[in-house]
């Protein structure tokens, strides 16, 4: 009762708080992200290694195994290690206790994976380190169709111009598109050919390693100038890749193309997108951890009006799926619900009660503890989401 002893004694102060309140709470919302769930600290990070063509058991003794025992010895604060092997894949997560400083923890994995590499099989790429989120899922789905495209043409277009363009988005990560086909300059090797002259695929190989070169050759000094040497025996043309040498059998100079034939490609479709029953690309948009959807949603629409303008004509770029819509539609349902919920309220007062200035202090009251809660939520670094929305009603 003292509270609203002091109220009725200082009513001019309270009418301010009531401005401030009001006040910081328009500050705030606008400051503050919205998602459709709050962000999730997980202290987890994977590390994917890739080694083409090797087994899973092969995989586990040589690469899992070792990798697993390099990081009990090297990188502090570990809770457990899961690890999966799969064909040329080992995917390792590293669980971290609560409280351990991620970031250290990323470089003491990041150090020891380049440390690892010299000892593990010859070929292994360097491992892909990612901290994991649960909060960090796809928000957009752009997907690109043509009548005329390549899948060629539509991954080219996803990976170097749309992704390159939307990638500069603040809070925006996107990662490569699903579908469509890879270019690659393939080599098409006949076994009977090879066989016949009495050479494998590594000979091709190694000739392609050997005069495919670009190295570094100095410059040279004439007169008072000084020209740059370029050393550049890489074809420019992909038909020029026939032409180069492998080794020489029964004194005759055999060719790439006298064993098979070198073409403009693709790599192996791993996955694939339909639209309208035609065949394209789908390029996914993640948010970053603490961002919010609606602002990557709206500046990713900006950026696109003028990313079209950059594109080919004859691709269409269509948005598939986008969760700002379903946040969007929450947060204005709890908004309807907590205007419903406090004329009700005070309808219910005014018939019970038969006071006007009841009425009005109880409909002013459910606004202001509603705001009071956001600027709370604001301070422990919440976002507007359905996890805090829900208790407003």
């Amino acid at each position: 009762m003292w509270l609203v002893a002091l109220a009725l004694r200082r009513p001019y102060t309270f009418i301010v708080m009531a401005m401030l309140i009001i006040l910081f709470s328009v500050v705030t919302i606008s400051d503050m992200g919205t998602d459709i769930l709050p962000d999730i600290d997980i202290p987890v990070i994977s590390i994917a290694w890739n080694y083409t063509g090797i087994s899973p058991e092969e995989m586990e003794q040589r690469v899992t195994f070792n990798f697993e025992r390099a990081l009990t010895t090297t990188v502090n604060d570990i809770e457990h290690i899961e690890s999966l092997s799969l064909n040329g894949i080992s995917i390792t997560k590293v669980f971290f206790h609560t409280g351990a400083n991620i970031a250290g923890a990323t470089a003491q994995v990041t150090a020891i994976s380049q440390t690892m590499l010299r000892s593990m099989p010859i070929g292994t790429t360097p491992p892909l380190i990612m901290r994991y989120s649960a909060s960090n899922v796809p928000i957009l789905w752009e997907s690109l169709s043509s009548d005329t495209m390549t899948e060629e043409d539509l991954f080219d277009q996803g990976v170097n111009f749309l992704r390159t363009g939307l990638v500069t988005v603040q809070g925006a990560q996107l990662p490569y598109p699903y579908g469509g086909k890879q270019p690659a300059v393939m080599v098409d090797i006949d076994p009977a050919k090879l066989y016949a002259l009495g050479l494998s695929a590594t000979d091709v190989s190694t000739a392609l390693g050997n005069q495919n070169l670009i190295l570094p050759s100095g410059s040279a000094k004439i007169g008072d100038r000084e020209y740059t040497i370029l050393l550049n025996s890489s074809p420019h043309l992909v038909d020029s890749f026939n032409d180069l040498p492998i080794k020489s059998v029964n004194g005759r100079t055999v060719y790439i193309g006298d064993v098979g034939h070198v073409r403009y490609g693709s790599l192996p479709q791993t996955s694939m997108s339909h639209l309208d029953g035609k065949k394209g690309a789908l390029q996914p948009v993640l948010k970053s951890t603490g961002a919010s959807t609606l602002d990557i949603v709206s500046r990713i629409t900006k950026t696109m009006e003028t990313l079209r303008t950059t594109l080919p004509t004859a691709l269409n770029v269509t948005p598939m799926f986008d969760q700002s819509v379903f946040v969007r539609a929450a947060v204005n349902g709890v908004i309807r619900e907590s205007l419903i919920a406090a004329i009700l309220t005070g309808v219910m007062i005014l018939l019970f009660l038969g006071s006007w200035r009841s009425t009005l202090i109880v409909m002013v009251s459910i606004p202001l503890s509603v705001l009071t809660s956001i600027i709370v939520l604001s301070w422990f670094d919440q976002t507007l989401n359905l996890m805090t929305l829900v208790v407003w009603p």
